[in-house]
């Protein structure tokens, strides 16, 4: 039967028990207007699979058939409202949904059979758990009467994710599968997202039975998030209408909770500086004049600055993340801590914190606004005039840059930041991997909308940015779609790009091509004396290209083109941007020596910053 409980090693804010006794928390089921002629309907339980996922309002979903769950790869068949695109990896459909996800606020879904196949989406289902992304993976599982015998193809794809997962059920009882997948969709998409796996046994999908489409929900003690307490707000306002040095910190779940409006409200408010993190790119527009940018190990130095020696430092859906921190003890060592996030699990898990507010950020927003501009009625608004002049001598001083190459080829700052300069921000989303390319995307085009940036940051896979990209353009169609890729990354899920081919699906893929492993190449640069111990890749530099990726492109139906100069960069993105009816792979052949700066290397205080090798900041770190 299908049964919500907590998992071991997630927190129990994520699903938590009530207490014996407590009452019954009964909401309305997502639907989408199912037929009323349903309900009491006879049925095998793979039809009320199907069935099922047309009444939680799915529309796209990402999978491979196989045996387990081959029952229900039938009825899908004849589905009017499911389309299903056919990937070339489980782990393509996971990365595809989380794409869809980003792009449209909505729940990914992805379908896999018994083992390989559902192990084959750990990878993603831990990516959208990192991430907060609202997904459902429906797994096919051996007959019940097979379960623990060792049965072809069974793993227990229930056990393995319980630690990655936001919720997870086996289903061996047909009349349990539209219940099973009701709660799936409503747990995903409510409270703090994540992602949500139900494994359905082969026999239950062949099994006649009764459908019945819950009219309710009932999950005792799921947190689906508290409205934000007075008091806290209360204390938030007063302390934001009195700081000299305030910082907005700005994470991945103000774009989660739709809440960009409230931040913007709140932004122009206070007067406070911001930073965005690598989750939060586009909650608050780059063009705006107190936005200091992304924060962190490759952040600017005015952002990273700022929360050094920022008074007050208000976070706002994010976790303090070793990324952002740095070495913990030394972060923001001045400033009074607030915290709101809808996890009260977060709150104080890594950093102390003076004022802990949970709740959905756009009640935590539509109670703070007014609550500060009451503060300053009161009070009047704080002098902030020497903090900005403060701040603009490190954002002018310290502005991101490149410098030229010693080998004639692009700088992949150049190539990435035309990217951005020769898009339309309003209709343009970028995807990224994981490593070099990843964070000059984050650092040199310019986001002004929220889900316009899509990447794996918590868990960083490399492999995210071709099938994330296709879930984005599947659920955004009218938007034009660019997958910036190292070589290395785009080698582990480029296959991708054949379903994108047979299902037009014209992504655009960017491939900054260091012949390296960029990022590795980097850190040994920088810490090991710089022996390349194996990351050379043989992919653009020299007479030989293994692989040539123009003829790869071509070969899975797309169009490839090339770059190898400066003088062709801009030619060559407006030629990518012309073809609009089936996939684009471009091979940006750039210097393999190019690095991401600025750095705080690992477990390394922020105050360690450097701006360029060698090259630290010089801001006064006595107050």
């Amino acid at each position: 039967m299908a049964q919500v409980q907590a998992k071991p090693g997630v927190p129990a804010a994520r699903i938590a028990r009530q207490a014996p006794g407590a009452p019954t928390l009964a909401r309305p089921t997502p639907q989408s207007n199912p037929d009323p002629a349903l309900n009491g309907a006879q049925m095998t339980g793979a039809e009320a699979i199907i069935r099922s996922l047309e009444c939680a309002g799915a529309t796209d979903v990402f999978g491979i058939p196989g045996g387990a769950i081959l029952p229900t790869y039938d009825p899908l068949m004849d589905s009017q409202k499911l389309r299903h695109i056919l990937v070339r990896h489980e782990q393509g459909a996971g990365h595809a949904a989380q794409g869809y996800a980003h792009a449209t606020g909505k729940v990914g879904v992805c379908i896999a059979t018994s083992g390989p196949g559902a192990t084959n989406l750990v990878t993603p289902i831990a990516d959208a758990n990192m991430d907060s992304i609202p997904m459902v993976a429906i797994t096919g599982q051996v007959g019940a009467a097979m379960i623990g015998t060792d049965a072809f193809q069974e793993a227990d794809i229930v056990g393995i994710t319980a630690p990655i997962t936001k919720h997870n059920v086996l289903v061996t009882d047909p009349a349990e599968i539209p219940k099973a997948i009701a709660e799936a969709f409503y747990i995903a998409s409510h409270g703090r997202p994540g992602p949500v796996l139900v494994d359905i046994a082969k026999s239950a999908q062949q099994a006649t039975t009764t459908f019945q489409w819950p009219g309710r929900i009932e999950l005792p003690g799921f947190n689906n998030g508290a409205r934000p307490h007075q008091k806290t707000i209360q204390e938030a306002a007063r302390l934001l209408a009195t700081a000299r040095r305030p910082v907005l910190y700005v994470g991945g779940g103000v774009i989660r909770a739709g809440a960009s409006e409230g931040l913007r409200k709140l932004v122009d408010l206070s007067g406070a500086a911001v930073v965005t993190t690598l989750m939060a790119r586009g909650a608050l527009p780059d063009s705006h004049p107190q936005h200091l940018g992304m924060p962190g190990m490759h952040g600017t130095v005015a952002a990273v600055a700022s929360m050094q020696k920022a008074d007050l430092v208000v976070s706002l859906g994010a976790r303090f993340d070793d990324r952002v921190t740095g070495a913990l003890n030394s972060f923001a060592p001045h400033a009074t801590i607030v915290h709101a996030d809808i996890d009260p699990a977060e709150i104080g898990k890594n950093r102390a914190v003076d004022v802990p507010i949970v709740g959905d950020l756009k009640d935590v927003f539509a109670a703070l606004v007014p609550a500060l501009a009451a503060e300053h009625e009161r009070h009047g608004k704080p002098d902030l005039e020497a903090w900005w002049a403060q701040l603009d001598d490190w954002r002018s001083t310290y502005a991101l840059g490149y410098t030229p190459t010693n080998d004639q080829l692009s700088s992949p700052q150049h190539v990435i930041q035309r990217l951005g300069e020769l898009n339309d921000p309003d209709r343009t989303i970028y995807t990224a991997g994981v490593g070099q390319h990843q964070m000059w995307a984050s650092q040199f085009i310019k986001y002004e909308h929220p889900n316009t940036w899509i990447n794996s940051g918590g868990l960083g896979t490399m492999g995210f940015s071709v099938p994330a990209a296709m879930g984005a353009q599947v659920g955004a169609p009218d938007k034009q779609v660019w997958a910036i890729d190292g070589d290395g990354c785009f080698q582990m899920t480029n296959q991708e790009l054949v379903t994108c081919a047979i299902n037009e699906i014209p992504i655009k893929v960017a491939i900054i091509n260091n012949s390296s492993l960029g990022m590795v190449r980097q850190w040994q640069t920088l810490f090991y004396d710089q022996r390349y111990s194996n990351t050379d890749l043989h992919t653009g530099h020299g007479t030989r290209r293994v692989p040539d990726f123009v003829k790869l492109a071509e070969a899975m139906g797309c169009v490839g083109l090339r770059c190898e100069s400066d003088a062709d960069v801009d030619a060559t993105i407006k030629r990518a941007n012309e073809i609009d009816d089936q996939p684009v792979v471009v091979d940006f052949t750039v210097s393999r020596d190019a690095m991401v700066w600025p750095m705080v290397a690992a477990g390394k205080s922020n105050d360690e910053i450097q701006y360029a090798k060698g090259i630290a900041p010089q801001w006064d770190r006595e107050d």
